[in-house]
């Protein structure tokens, strides 16, 4: 046998063995996925779209912190900006303060040297979903990408930032970056609290969700709304319904539009319907292969009726589903895929019509900052296209 065959033989291995450690580890996967639903909440909600802003404001509520922060991050750079969070942290605790951070094992951007600094400074620290036999490339690719921040149980956070210097408009290809981040108070901070520390006790063993300091009494807020933790399953269903459901008009915005067969295809029959179908992406992408992977459907929605804008402010990372004027999704997962499929996410339905108003007029800012696609803004790159496709589920 001469090194061609053996060359040919050994790939064709690395593929069989691929494909069922995918397949019995997604198996392995579904069999133990959490699937309960939350209840709908009375929180105060606000909005952030800038990540200045936003880190200005989150800043200085961790510095205000007297009992505890509960935070998980699917990025956390070793930058500037990183290190004056980090260094917040490091403060907390000798303040007094509890600080559990939590970082995705393949997202994260920390350095060993720096680890050591927070876990020698008393900051307790975990990497969630690490690697793990017997499927370690299905366990490789299943990351949490949720982002949650918790401060003595009063305060949270959600949304799409990570902690970064781009997502503080210092990047010099992606500046400014735009996303979507809520802030809570009331009621539905409980339901954050109790999703990290979930979390938390699969990452570091360490089970905490029976102290009840952790959950002190909440009020009522004034909007409407309802979490929903998703594990590589129910986020289809979830989106599916919403879009099924439209009755006039459903805006998505995302900075990756590769969705599933059933998702797309009930864009597409809502179109048919009459429903005023708009999409918002990003001109520039962040990441190989991504907008190659939406073109094919973008083209086709744009055959089939719909309005797909290109942002050119900077990089569009923002999630959100709008249903109506009457729901608004907003969280950390993409309208993709690997989010629908693979990875852990944590979005919040928002029933409130005047909260919605809110959002719709910083959609409106967006379009305003986007322009117009037509058929000819996705031409064909026709292997860049089938290498996307090929590989979309992991993208």
């Amino acid at each position: 046998m001469n090194f061609g065959w053996i060359l040919i033989a050994i790939i064709a291995g690395l593929i069989l063995w691929l494909y069922a450690d995918f397949m019995l580890g997604r198996k392995k996967h579904l069999a133990s996925a959490k699937t309960n639903t939350l209840p709908v909440r009375e929180s105060n909600l606000a909005i952030f779209a800038e990540g200045p802003k936003l880190f200005d404001d989150l800043f200085s509520e961790l510095k205000n912190a007297k009992q505890h922060i509960h935070i998980l991050f699917y990025i956390v750079q070793d930058d500037k900006i990183s290190q004056e969070f980090l260094t917040i942290l490091k403060e907390k605790v000798k303040a007094g303060v509890e600080v559990r951070l939590m970082v995705d094992w393949v997202g994260s951007g920390l350095k060993r040297k720096t680890i050591k600094s927070l876990k020698a400074a008393g900051v307790e620290f975990a990497y969630s979903q690490m690697p793990k036999l017997p499927f370690l490339f299905y366990s490789s690719q299943v990351r949490n990408h949720r982002k949650i921040t918790v401060i003595d149980g009063e305060t949270a956070y959600l949304g799409g930032f990570n902690i970064g210097e781009e997502y503080n408009n210092h990047d010099p290809k992606l500046s400014p970056w735009r996303d979507y981040h809520l802030k809570m108070t009331g009621e539905g901070v409980s339901d954050l609290q109790s999703e990290f520390l979930e979390d938390w006790h699969a990452a570091a063993k360490v089970n905490l969700l029976q102290n009840i300091g952790y959950f002190p009494a909440l009020e009522k807020g004034a909007i409407r709304h309802q979490i929903v933790p998703t594990e590589g399953i129910l986020l289809e269903e979830m989106m599916s319904d919403l879009i099924s459901n439209a009755k006039s008009s459903i805006f998505i915005g995302t900075p990756y539009f590769i969705p599933s067969k059933r998702v797309f295809t009930l864009v597409r029959e809502a179109i048919k319907r009459g429903i005023s179908v708009t999409v918002l992406v990003p001109l520039i992408s962040d990441h190989a292969l991504v907008k190659e992977a939406s073109h094919p459907y973008l083209r086709t929605l744009i055959k089939d009726g719909a309005e797909v804008y290109q942002f050119l402010n900077g990089f569009y990372h923002s999630k959100v589903l709008l249903v109506d004027d009457k729901v608004c999704d907003i969280g950390t997962a993409n309208f993709d895929k690997r989010s629908m499929f693979l990875n852990y996410e944590l979005n919040c339905l928002i029933y409130d019509a005047n909260f919605i108003k809110k959002i719709k007029r910083i959609l409106a800012e967006d379009i305003l900052n986007s322009r117009k696609a037509a058929l000819d803004d996705f031409n064909r790159a026709a292997l860049k296209e089938k290498a996307a496709s090929t590989i979309s589920y992991f993208l």
